[in-house]
């Protein structure tokens, strides 16, 4: 049974993200598990900070026993949803975790609780992002889950190696029927066809998904994308974070009113497998 893992640290923005989860739980017929990591209590010198680990435990166990019954109701309890409360470091703990259930997906809102991580990426989004092995929905405060059914791949076709994670991607397309656009992140205002028709190219590797290949023109690669996805109805992008530099130029950017604007869509990285 596919399992979708839902990292929320009880935030509006990750409650949002948790009803996407569910949600798309629902349409491909998946189960949840809750994920939740409260910090380790941190000494300084010799007086430990004011930090009581019992009431901060048995305050996440409420929480997250509410956000079950809130997304059970959400779903006329058809879902399984299971919990999982841990103590320790968030990206430590999500890998373990991610190690054990082996999830379909990781899903988190793309804002965290404190001030400083209300960025559109937050701290521990970014470097699940850079270094889960996992794929990893990030879902902006705003977005929801009717359908999906177009994927847009941001991919620059100068950088096409042979460990394209063609598996993942395609798993995706056919358990949503979904539409596949391959977005183009090259500066280029015009297709070279020789670029696509080479054996072994990108087109070869996704012929049997018939996809469609949009080329983005534009000097400011992440408002091309971005600004494209939203005119084509892109549900969900995904991104190769080691591939290029799209997501890095995102990231740099996110804290802007003009990219919170344009940063609608669900991002979900995939890494190269090695």
């Amino acid at each position: 049974m596919k399992k979708i893992l839902v990292s929320t640290d009880f935030s509006p923005a990750a409650f949002n993200a948790a009803k996407y989860a569910v949600h798309m739980a629902q349409a491909i017929h998946a189960d949840i598990v809750l994920f939740h990591v409260y910090p380790i209590p941190v000494a300084y010198g010799e007086v430990l900070a004011d930090f009581n680990i019992e009431e901060v435990r048995l305050a996440a166990e409420l929480n997250i026993a509410r956000l079950k019954a809130q997304l059970r109701k959400e779903t006329n309890g058809e879902l399984l949803i299971e919990t999982e409360i841990r103590m320790g470091s968030f990206y430590e703990e999500l890998k373990k975790v991610c190690e054990s259930l082996q999830p379909y997906t990781v899903v988190m809102g793309s804002q965290g609780t404190s001030a400083r991580d209300r960025l559109l990426f937050g701290s521990h989004s970014l470097h699940a992002i850079r270094h889960l092995r996992w794929p990893l929905i990030t879902v902006p405060p705003t977005a929801s889950f009717s359908s999906i059914k177009k994927i847009g791949l941001a991919c620059d076709l100068n950088k096409i190696i042979d460990n394209t994670p063609i598996d993942e991607i395609k798993m995706l397309v056919h358990d949503f029927d979904a539409e596949l656009h391959v977005l183009n992140t090259g500066k280029e205002k015009v297709l070279e066809p020789d670029r696509i028709y080479n054996p072994g190219m990108l087109q070869e590797m996704l012929e049997d998904l018939d996809p469609v290949y949009d080329f983005v023109g534009n000097e400011n690669t992440d408002d091309g994308i971005l600004r494209f996805a939203q005119e084509i109805n892109i549900d969900l992008l995904l991104v190769l974070p080691k591939r290029h530099s799209f997501l890095e130029k995102l990231i740099r950017k996110s804290h802007t009113k003009h990219f919170v604007l344009h940063s609608h869509v669900p991002v979900m990285a995939l890494h190269v497998a090695h």
